[in-house]
Formats: structure tokens, sequence, C-alpha cells
């Protein structure tokens, strides 16, 4: 299945040198040209202008469609995120892979399948692609924010856990799949959208 990724999941995927999890879990990843935009701005960490400059094959670079782009459902939202929805508007079915509550929550209401940085990170370490708390550790190194009781509840689910096979909905991780990482991926606010907004 495809995915389209906004700004925030893909900054902080690279910041933690985690981005090549994307093309494992799914079959295609689509940067809006907003969002590819918004990782080459001045003020975006230089570990991400680096990785927009030099995408890898499996990121590909897309123009949303005029006529989901204008949409009143997302007109409030930042740029990067109305392209974003524009594109999954236009490819359905596709995961939008966002973390920002207010965009979240006009995809659920869509029917779109969401999920965000955090749900990423426990899908690809039900799969055993990552270690979920190796990649925890180095997520609290950045600016990202999330609600610490939520996380402290996936940490404790993947060492109970210790390697079992994903329990996933249609096989991928739907927010609505998991009240945790629903609520977490849900709850976020991005620190680094400052970078975006101010643009």
């Amino acid at each position: 299945m495809l995915v389209v990724a906004d700004t925030s999941p893909l900054n902080y995927l690279v910041w933690i040198a985690q981005a090549d999890l994307l093309p494992q879990l799914y079959e295609r990843v689509l940067l809006p040209s907003a969002v590819h935009r918004e990782l080459l701005d001045s003020r975006a960490p230089a570990v991400t202008r680096h990785w927009a400059n030099h995408l890898p094959g499996w990121a590909e670079v897309v123009e949303p469609a005029p006529q989901f782009l204008g949409d009143a459902a997302w007109m409030d939202l930042g740029a990067g995120e109305r392209a974003a929805l524009a594109v999954a508007a236009a490819r359905q079915p596709i995961f939008l892979l966002v973390d920002e509550y207010a965009a979240r929550r006009v995809a659920q209401e869509r029917g779109f399948l969401v999920t965000g940085t955090l749900g990423v990170l426990d899908l690809a370490a039900r799969r055993n692609s990552v270690c979920f708390a190796d990649a925890i550790a180095k997520l609290k190194d950045t600016s990202f924010r999330y609600p610490k009781s939520l996380v402290d509840e996936l940490l404790a689910e993947h060492a109970k856990a210790g390697g079992e096979p994903e329990e996933i909905l249609g096989g991928h991780l739907v927010a609505a799949a998991s009240d945790a990482v629903e609520i977490a991926t849900g709850a976020l606010v991005d620190e680094e959208a400052a970078w975006v907004r101010a643009a």
C-alpha cells in the first residue's frame, strides 16, 4: 500500500536515522511538493535538509490535484498538511503519515488510514525491524513531544512482547487498531511545525 507523508514524521524519522523503515513497511512513499519544500527549509534540522536534498529512490515527490487541494475541510491547516491530505484524497486507499492533531482528526473524519511517527516505529518494532526502546531513546533527544504515560505503555508492551508477531489490521497498523498508538500519535504537538508555519 502507498503512504503519503507529511513533514513532521519524515523529519523525526530522518533525525533518528530510521527513515529507511518506511520502504520496508509500505509499497511506495509519496512526498507532496509542499512537504519537500518544508524539509528543505533553512530552519529545518541540517540532517533533514541533507536527506531532502538527496532523496532515496523510494521517496517520490508528487503534486496534489488542485480540485482536492482547495477542500474547505483542511484550509486552516499548514501547507504540507493540506497537500498531504489532497494527495491522500486523490489516491485512496492510501496511508496518511501525519503527527499534527488537527490534520489527523480531519483525515480520520474523512475515513483515511492514518498513522504517525510512533505508529511507524511501533509497527516496525513488531516486525523486528527496529528496537522500539532504542528508537524512543533517540526520539527523546529531538524536539518531538508526546504523552509520556502512553509512550511508557508502548515501551512496556514491547518489552513484554519480546518480539512476538504484530497484531495489525489488514496487514498494517492503523491508528484505530491500537488505542495507545492512536491516542499517543493523535495527541502530538509538533514543535518543528513552528519553522513551517513561520515560512
